[in-house]
């Protein structure tokens, strides 16, 4: 029996089987190494207290350390239906759903395409139907890079969405003690008020007895107007806050349960539980910076990748029927099929090519660099919020401190004049300032508590990102 020779079309695919394979093996040979990132992070925090005994705040629930049931709500309210965070998760859903095609464009392409032809010398007329298929090879590190670009750019939309939620958590907070704030003020400077109303009432009836001169009465009624100007400040405050609170939350207007006085969340004593290595995982602007290297790396080793040829296997099919013709015979039905490799080599752009890779290198080192600045300032940041923080609680302490020498001062007037030892106007004025140093202690516990929620923002505190979080449909 006579052997059947090969076909120079089996040839020919062994050919490109065997070119493929070898085209493969060098697909990693250019990719971009990913510098390592080492951050300048000290060991230990300078400025974090000594420890103490009580509440450890977590950083994904610091909140809770201000013992407020109505805050702890309110936050998971507006994490839930504040409309930036959803556009962040919405942007998120979108980064994840294009990074799982990342290897889209290397994957071979099927096209099919249909027109009419008509011969060159009018004698036919044909309609023709094509099948192309096409493959490009991501060869020399195209394959990585373009996983590492389509990492990096979900890694940036992940860290806005912390950066959204750090900013959501910090700024409930913050609104919500300075409304309470708010009304404590109110509340204290109401009573100093009708202290000052009090004082110049007794003051009117000592002129009349001739026991005080005019310009005493004249000094109370500025310090009655006084008051009442001060009065309007934390009522203007107060529907502020409650509108602000109303937009963080997602809400077209305020709840009314807003407008009830309540307590002024105590913050009691804490301590810090987090190192600054944790400001690699959870401060949004470090994370951002990591992913613009990651990005970086993978633009340049996308751009070395263009500077070598561009390979591609491609094959075609196609058929031709004839439709009308001004001769007797003419052949119809007629199918052709073609394969082979395709090869685009940069000539007289290889030079630009080049000077983009080398661009795309100093662009990395840039990333780098403003990684390691974006650590840097984490950790400044974070320690000068930890200065304050100390700063303020020993103001807290000295006012409280003043604030409780001062009520003692006027317990001890008050029996006196129980006793009837000393006169209700002497009485009037120790009141007043009993209030006034009540309110500066109020104001020193709430710079204490805005010093705490700028360590927490400096920190990243704030619930993670569901790592389960589905694309929309």
């Amino acid at each position: 029996m006579t052997p059947i020779k090969p076909s120079n079309t089996s040839r020919a695919c062994r050919t490109l089987l065997t070119l493929s394979l070898g085209l493969t093996a060098v697909t990693g040979c250019s990719v971009a190494p990913l510098p390592a990132l080492k951050p300048p992070a000290p060991e230990a925090w300078r400025n974090a207290p000594s420890p103490l005994a009580p509440a450890r705040p977590d950083l994904n629930r610091w909140w809770q350390a201000f013992n407020d049931p109505e805050l702890d709500t309110l936050v998971d309210q507006a994490l839930q239906n504040n409309l930036d965070v959803a556009a962040a998760v919405e942007r998120l859903r979108a980064a994840r759903v294009l990074s799982q095609h990342a290897q889209a464009p290397y994957l071979p392409s099927l096209g099919v395409k249909t027109h009419d032809a008509i011969s060159p010398d009018t004698s036919s007329s044909y309609f023709l139907i094509g099948f192309d298929a096409q493959w490009e090879l991501p060869l020399f590190g195209a394959r990585q890079s373009a996983d590492r670009i389509a990492e990096g750019n979900q890694a940036l939309v992940a860290a806005d969405l912390r950066s959204v939620q750090v900013s959501l958590v910090a700024e409930v907070t913050r609104q919500w003690v300075e409304l309470r704030s708010a009304q404590q003020a109110e509340r204290a400077l109401t009573a100093i008020r009708d202290a000052q109303q009090e004082k110049l009432a007794l003051l009117r009836v000592r002129e009349q007895l001739g026991l005080a001169p005019h310009a005493d009465v004249a000094d109370a009624e500025a310090e009655l107007a006084r008051a009442e100007r001060q009065l309007s400040a934390p009522q203007q405050q107060i529907q502020r806050h409650v509108q602000q609170l109303a937009v963080l939350a997602g809400r077209p207007g305020p709840d009314p349960r807003w407008l009830q006085p309540g307590p002024q969340p105590t913050l009691g004593q804490w301590q810090l539980n987090s190192v600054p290595a944790d400001l690699l995982r959870t401060r949004p602007e470090i994370t951002n910076a990591e992913a613009e290297v990651l990005v970086a790396a993978g633009e340049l080793g996308m751009s070395r990748a263009d500077i070598y040829p561009h390979l591609s296997l491609g094959a075609s099919l196609q058929w031709s029927l004839n439709i009308a013709s001004n001769r007797k015979h003419t052949p119809n039905g007629n199918s052709i099929f073609s394969a082979g490799p395709g090869i685009s080599i940069p000539l007289f752009d290889w030079g630009q090519r080049v000077a983009t890779a080398r661009a795309k290198g100093h662009l990395l080192q840039a990333a780098v660099l403003a990684y390691r600045q974006a650590v840097l300032q984490g950790v400044a940041e974070a320690e000068i919020a930890l200065s304050d923080l100390e700063q303020t609680r020993l103001r807290e302490h000295a006012s409280r401190q003043a604030q409780r020498a001062t009520q003692t001062h006027l317990e001890a007037l008050q029996h006196r004049a129980r006793l009837g030892l000393m006169s209700p106007l002497e009485l009037t004025t120790a009141n007043v300032q009993a209030l006034q140093t009540m309110q500066q202690a109020d104001s020193a516990s709430t710079e204490r508590d805005i010093a705490y929620i700028a360590l927490y923002k400096a920190l990243g505190g704030a619930p993670l990102p569901n790592p389960t979080l589905k694309d929309a449909d």
